[in-house]
């Protein structure tokens, strides 16, 4: 079966099985086109494949009379900072964010600087699907200008959120895991501009992975020995493109994706309050840390784009998604690990506690999170079943479907860029929140069996 998932978010599939030059021509063909061919930003995240994909990718937007300014490897949130930096009309970020090695895509920006949302990924997708391409005749190629300091706008729009002389004076001690992620390049250049004892594993950006790319803790097993074994202050983890970032503290306790926007409201919230915005996957924690600061805070349906488009219709001051994705609005909006580290320091530096002491400081569940192999048709089904099992919940649908109960929760819903269900579940008790993602994942087994 041909490894390829095509959807408002952008495009990923295995190379050499669906995503071969022709397709890859014919996608950014079909972006030039819709951005009139004028000036685009191009960024990758180091996977060895990355530049094999840039060439295919540069052929279809000059042909269609795009000025490339090629910014070379560099992270998902960076791409959207230079697109805002720039003035550019969109930016195209060659990545597949955690899927394994032989994977590789494309990830469309807005002039905003933030992901396509519905109405411009659909007009995305009818060029695609139409080849409804404007070629440039020969007098109206476009061209490549390479991009010497692509780190650079990024690295002092994050620094201009934190006290930088207050953190330095820590000279905190952090192992950070790039797993040869293009995140090794802004994220060495951030720490050491933040004064940090610094440890870099998988610092090379070649894609190359240590480890299985999700920052997950059953992949971080490295990470977690090495912040012990150096006596690290934190560990952080981010994903290959460095749009996700979770978390280790000083006693080699993996705190999780989950955590990372929690920390990171917490902080931002006590000195700045304002609206917080998160997807109907987060975690309670962030929505309690809302409420003890005397905050307003709103969920989104899942994805990246309704986030944003939720953040600013309320004037979010922050916002994100449970699976390390901190958006901050200062930088831009996009999921930034960067600005996520420098929070936690800045944490850190001010609340003259270790990292574990602030963690548990927090509201505390327990999320279990699980996944089924399953086509996108057969998830109506899926939710249908665990509704009519559990009508004694309140039901949200329009996003798969979500069922609260006043101290637990579970929801199931189709990925956006996988052929997959997810199945989450939230409860203060550990037990209770296991024993629930794996009571919904067998009646949704059972109502998409063939």
């Amino acid at each position: 079966m041909t490894q390829r998932i095509l959807s408002i978010s952008g495009l990923r599939g295995i190379i050499g099985d669906g995503l071969d030059p022709a397709y890859l021509v014919d996608f950014s063909s079909a972006l030039g086109t819709l951005l009139d061919g004028r000036r685009v930003v191009l960024a990758r995240d180091g996977r060895s494949t990355g530049n094999a994909v840039r060439h295919a990718v540069l052929a279809g937007l000059v042909a269609t009379g795009c000025r490339v300014i090629d910014a070379g490897i560099a992270s998902t949130p960076t791409c959207g900072v230079l697109v805002q930096e720039l003035g550019a009309a969109g930016g195209l970020m060659i990545t597949a964010s955690h899927n394994p090695i032989e994977w590789n895509g494309l990830k469309p920006f807005s002039s905003a600087g933030s992901v396509f949302d519905q109405s411009l990924g659909e007009r995305l997708l009818d060029i695609l699907n139409r080849r409804a391409f404007q070629l440039a005749d020969w007098s109206g190629l476009g061209d490549v200008e390479p991009l010497n300091d692509s780190a650079g706008p990024h690295l002092r729009r994050v620094l201009s959120l934190v006290d930088v002389d207050a953190i330095r004076r820590q000279k905190t001690k952090v192992v950070v895991d790039c797993n040869h992620g293009s995140g090794s390049i802004l994220g060495a250049l951030l720490l050491e501009r933040l004064g940090c004892d610094l440890e870099i594993l998988g610092g090379t950006p070649d894609g190359r992975f240590d480890h299985t790319p999700e920052p997950l803790a059953q992949n971080l097993s490295g990470l977690c020995a090495e912040v012990t074994r150096r006596g690290a202050d934190v560990g952080f983890a981010q994903d290959p493109d460095a749009d996700r970032l979770a978390i280790v503290d000083e006693t080699g306790r993996y705190i999780g994706e989950e955590l990372t926007l929690a920390l990171c409201a917490d902080y931002i919230l006590a000195r700045t309050p304002g609206p917080v915005v998160v997807n109907g996957s987060t975690s309670r924690t962030t929505a309690d840390i809302a409420a003890r600061h005397g905050c307003p805070f709103f969920r989104s349906h899942v994805g990246e784009a309704n986030v944003v488009a939720k953040m600013k219709s309320v004037s979010a001051i922050v916002g994100g998604e449970g699976n390390g994705g901190l958006i901050e609005p200062r930088v831009g909006y996009v999921r930034d690990s960067f600005a996520a580290m420098a929070y936690v320091l800045a944490g850190l530096a001010t609340g003259r506690r270790p990292l574990s002491a602030w963690v548990d400081s927090l509201p505390r569940y327990t999320i279990v999170k699980d996944k089924i192999t399953c086509p996108r048709e057969q998830v109506t089904a899926a939710c249908s079943a665990l509704k009519a099992c559990y009508r004694d919940a309140a039901a949200s649908e329009g996003d798969g479907l979500r069922l609260d109960w006043p101290d637990r929760w579970v929801q199931v819903r189709a990925s956006n860029t996988e052929p997959i269900i997810r199945i989450i579940a939230e409860a203060p008790d550990g037990a209770i929140a296991r024993s629930l993602c794996t009571e919904a994942m067998e009646i949704v087994n059972a109502a998409v069996q063939p």
